[in-house]
């Protein structure tokens, strides 16, 4: 069956968790660009995920030039660049959607819970970009690792966001990445999303493991 294809811009998109998504989105059949504040980096990730998937449907480009490019934006930048970030592609994000993954972890302590003053990452982008950008928090509790697996991962994706309508859009998302993904209700709830980022981590310590997840039981 033939997928309608989307177009991402992943701002930020050049660690781990960009590139697990641009491959996870661009496996499927998505065509993803990756956005760096560095050109050659982002079109360096793009030229490797290519070639590991065997197709061109990832390109590199910066920042603001992807963000202008896409209707769908995703954010994967850390929480210290979280600000500067959406306020420069701010003009560039209006009407769109914007898929926030930052947690704001504040180093050297990430496995202790810190919310921001707006209550969370996502919450502070809704300051920042104002009512005219639809923004769903989502991929916060889902290791780097899991993006880049072949076989289907055993965790889910709790998704809030400022409407139905962009949670259902960014569940869409999450499936064609090959998770599954539940409305977590109201933007307000990212609070609870993000800080559980936090308490996985601690497991991972603890347990001496990398990919802790969640798995949300009793529906459906």
């Amino acid at each position: 069956m033939e997928i309608a294809k989307k177009n991402i811009a992943i701002v930020g998109g050049t660690g781990n968790e960009g590139k697990g998504l641009a491959y996870a989105w661009s496996k499927f059949g998505h065509n993803v660009i990756i956005g760096s504040r560095e050109a050659g980096k982002a079109i360096a990730a793009a030229t490797e995920i290519n070639q590991r998937i065997g197709n061109n449907l990832v390109t590199g480009m910066e920042n603001k030039e992807a963000a202008r490019l896409c209707e769908i934006v995703v954010l994967t930048v850390p929480y210290s660049a979280h600000k500067t970030t959406l306020e420069d592609i701010k003009p560039d994000l209006l009407g769109k959607l914007l898929i926030d993954v930052t947690v704001p972890l504040v180093p050297t302590k990430v496995t202790k819970v810190q919310m921001p003053p707006a209550g969370s990452a996502a919450q502070e982008a809704l300051e920042i970009l104002g009512e005219g950008t639809d923004i769903v928090d989502a991929f916060q509790n889902i290791s780097y690792e899991h993006f880049n697996a072949d076989n289907t991962p055993g965790c889910d994706v709790l998704v809030t966001g400022t409407s139905k309508e962009a949670r259902d859009r960014g569940i869409e998302l999450v499936t064609d990445a090959g998770f599954v993904g539940w409305d977590a209700g109201p933007i307000e709830n990212s609070v609870v999303v993000e800080g559980l980022t936090s308490i996985l981590i601690h497991l991972n310590k603890q347990y001496g493991s990398k990919g802790a997840g969640i798995k949300i039981t009793g529906l459906g």
